[in-house]
């Protein structure tokens, strides 16, 4: 019996989900064991955010509001720590603030 965990994320930061935080993204996802999908709409589609082609395909833009879903033992971990990466900006703030 596994659980399916889901949250959502504003995407704040200036390129919202380019190619570095598409891989960030994904890099973290693979680092569970936990199925890990992200959508642009509460009822889907769904993409599995450890494929980084199906991730970038998404073309999230800055303002869109990322869903989150994990199936899974550490689904409510998976689902936390991709939620804080959004909120961190995909730690791309300190490169933005550096710059402006």
């Amino acid at each position: 019996m596994s659980n399916t965990v889901t949250a959502s994320a504003l995407l704040t930061n200036a390129v919202g989900l380019h190619a570095r935080p598409s891989v960030k993204l994904t890099q973290l996802a693979k680092s569970f064991g936990a199925s890990v999908e992200i959508a642009l709409e509460a009822g889907g589609p769904w993409i599995d955010a450890k494929s980084p082609v199906k991730v970038m395909r998404v073309k999230a833009t800055k303002g869109a509001t990322l869903h989150v879903r994990a199936t899974g033992d550490d689904a409510a971990a998976a689902v936390a720590a991709v939620v804080d990466l959004v909120v961190r900006k995909f730690d791309e703030a300190d490169a933005e603030a550096a710059h402006g």
